[in-house]
C-alpha cells in the first residue's frame, strides 16, 4: 500500500497532507472526524481524545481509497453513501441533495413552533427525506407525507425511513404539476425546492456542480420563483385554513418572496435568517 497508517492521529496527519489545497483546513478536520468516526465506528470523542488507538490494515486500506475519492471532488457524504441530520442517520445518492445545516435550521424552526402538532404535514420536492423523517422523529403525533419527482429519490427516502423506524409515505409528484387531490386539508406544507438560479453555478464549488443533482438545484433566471409559485397556486387545495407554509429560499429572494405570500393572501409571514445571516426561510399562515 505504501503508506503507514497505524493510529488515528496517523490518519489525521495523513488526510492533512493529502488532501491539502483541495479542501479549507476546517473542512480537512471536519471531513477526517467523519471517516473515523465511520470507518472505525467510534463516536467523534473517542476519535478525538484517543489519537493512539489502532487502526488494522483493512481500515487503512479503507482510508486510503476514501481519501483518493475525495481528491476528485466527490463529497464524502456521497463516498460513505450517508450522512447525519438532525439527529437521524439519512442515506444518500447521487439521486438526492446532499442535506445541509439550513435546512436543519427550517426543521428547527417547525418543530419549536409546532410542538405537540396532530395534523398532516406536506413535504414537496422531499428528495432523500430528510425533512419529513426528522419531522416525523419528532412530531410523533403527525401523519407526515413527502412528494417528489424522482422515483430513485422516492426509493431512498423509503429507505431512510424505515432505517430512522419512523412513519412516512412517500409518493411521486411534480411540483409544477400539482393538479392531484390528496384527499385532506393538510395543516402545514414544507418545501425546500430548486432556486438555485443558473447565474449562480459560477459561484458553487465543483463538488456541488459535479455530483448533486442539478434537477433539485437550478431554475431559470427568468423564473426563479416557479417552484413557489406552483405550490402556492394549488394552496387553495390542499392548505387548511390556519395552515402553515415554510419555505427554505434563496438568500437573494427575501423580498421578492415577501411579496408572493403577502399577495397570495398568507399572514403572518416572516423571513427568517440562517446562521450565516441571510435570508434562508420564509413562513407564512393561510388564512381563513
Amino acid at each position: 500500500m505504501g503508506v503507514n497508517i497505524q493510529t488515528i492521529k496517523d490518519i489525521r496527519f495523513y488526510l492533512a497532507r493529502e488532501l491539502e489545497g483541495i479542501y479549507h483546513t476546517k473542512e480537512i478536520s471536519a471531513i477526517s472526524n467523519i471517516i473515523i468516526k465511520t470507518v472505525l465506528d467510534v463516536t467523534k470523542l473517542h476519535g478525538l481524545s484517543v489519537p493512539e488507538q489502532s487502526v488494522n490494515r483493512e481500515q487503512a486500506g479503507r482510508m486510503v481509497d476514501i481519501c483518493n475519492e475525495l481528491k476528485t471532488g466527490k463529497p464524502i457524504q456521497y463516498i460513505l453513501g450517508e450522512t447525519f441530520f438532525y439527529d437521524c442517520v439519512i442515506k444518500v445518492t447521487s439521486d438526492t441533495l446532499i442535506p445541509r445545516q439550513e435546512t436543519e435550521e427550517l426543521v428547527d424552526l417547525i418543530i419549536s413552533e409546532n410542538r405537540g402538532f396532530q395534523g398532516k404535514i406536506l413535504d414537496l420536492g422531499t428528495g432523500s427525506g430528510c425533512i419529513a423523517i426528522s419531522l416525523a422523529k419528532n412530531l410523533t403525533g403527525a401523519s407526515i407525507t413527502g412528494i417528489d419527482i424522482s422515483e430513485n429519490a422516492i426509493r431512498v427516502a423509503q429507505e431512510n425511513a424505515l432505517i430512522n423506524n419512523v412513519p412516512v409515505s412517500f409518493k411521486k409528484g411534480d411540483i409544477l404539476n400539482l393538479n392531484f387531490d390528496v384527499g385532506y386539508k393538510t395543516g402545514i406544507i414544507v418545501s425546500n425546492p430548486p432556486y438555485v438560479r443558473n447565474s449562480e453555478k459560477q459561484l458553487m464549488s465543483k463538488n456541488v456542480l459535479d455530483f448533486e443533482p442539478g434537477i433539485a438545484l437550478f431554475v431559470p433566471d427568468s423564473d426563479p420563483l416557479l417552484y413557489f409559485k406552483a405550490i402556492l397556486k394549488v394552496t387553495d387545495k390542499i392548505l387548511g385554513d390556519g395552515g402553515r407554509l415554510y419555505f427554505e429560499i434563496n438568500e437573494a429572494m427575501g423580498k421578492s418572496m415577501f411579496h408572493l405570500l403577502d399577495v397570495s393572501g398568507y399572514s403572518e409571514v416572516e423571513i427568517i435568517t440562517d446562521i450565516n445571516n441571510k435570508d434562508r426561510i420564509i413562513k407564512g399562515t393561510k388564512n381563513g
